[in-house]
């Protein structure tokens, strides 16, 4: 693997991942410089400016029932570093999770198109090694030159947060301002309860529903069509 030697490519490994062996991988590959420490988000930092999640298949069926994927999802799209997902496995290890083939597309889709993360696949750990050094490598290449960075997410805090707002079934702009205004963080609104959603005006049950379904029930079939139909209150 061609990596720099006079600028080694930095990763922070979460002190959680330590048992994985990805550290014994990664600190064995020349050129690369790994530390362990505890992270906010992510698995892996790398350069300071990428993040990944790593995602194991017998892990994806179990994180999006109890919503820990969506959770984990919409914390590295609010990062102001690169999110990315690294799904690592085979089809096999899916399939004994007897989970339906639509929820499991259903929660890919709202991963990459709505809240706009990368989601790259990996058979097993030397892989997944090898793409957080290639797409390392990738992305000094395109900061060292000139070319624009399509698929760039809104910039400003603020813009990112309402842009993972309103990937979320049922919340437009409208919607999304006054959640962001009421509860002041993305991750706070994700976590209210029911109670606290439907207290805010303008809020209706039928948008409290959809936001539920969203992070809490994603394998569950839903009318997703309700921007329209709540009462402003």
């Amino acid at each position: 693997m061609n990596t720099t030697k006079t600028n080694p490519i930095r990763i922070v490994v979460d002190d959680r991942e330590q048992r994985s062996g990805m550290v014994e991988i990664l600190a064995t590959t020349e050129s690369v410089s790994v530390s362990i420490n505890r992270l906010a988000c992510g698995d892996y930092e790398v350069d300071d400016k990428l993040l990944f999640e790593r995602k194991a298949l017998t892990d994806l069926a179990v994180s999006i029932k109890d919503g820990r994927l969506f959770r984990q999802a919409y914390r590295l799209a609010q990062s102001h570093k690169r999110g990315i997902i690294i799904l690592e496995g085979t089809g096999r290890d899916l399939a004994s999770s007897h989970m339906r083939r639509e929820a499991v597309q259903g929660a890919l889709i709202s991963l990459t198109v709505f809240l706009g993360i990368p989601l790259l696949r990996s058979r097993n750990l030397q892989e997944s090694a090898r793409l957080m050094l290639y797409t390392a490598l990738q992305n000094r290449a395109v900061a060292s030159s000139a070319l624009p960075r399509h698929g760039m997410r809104p910039r400003g805090k603020r813009k990112t947060q309402l842009h993972i707002l309103q990937s979320i079934p049922g919340v437009g702009p409208e919607r999304a301002c006054t959640l962001l205004d009421s509860f002041g963080s993305v991750e706070a609104v994700l976590t209210a309860s029911m109670e606290e959603l439907l207290a805010i005006k303008g809020i209706g049950k039928q948008s409290v529903d959809a936001i539920h379904w969203a992070v809490h029930e994603p394998d569950v079939e839903y009318d997703v069509s309700v921007e329209d139909a709540d009462d402003e209150r």
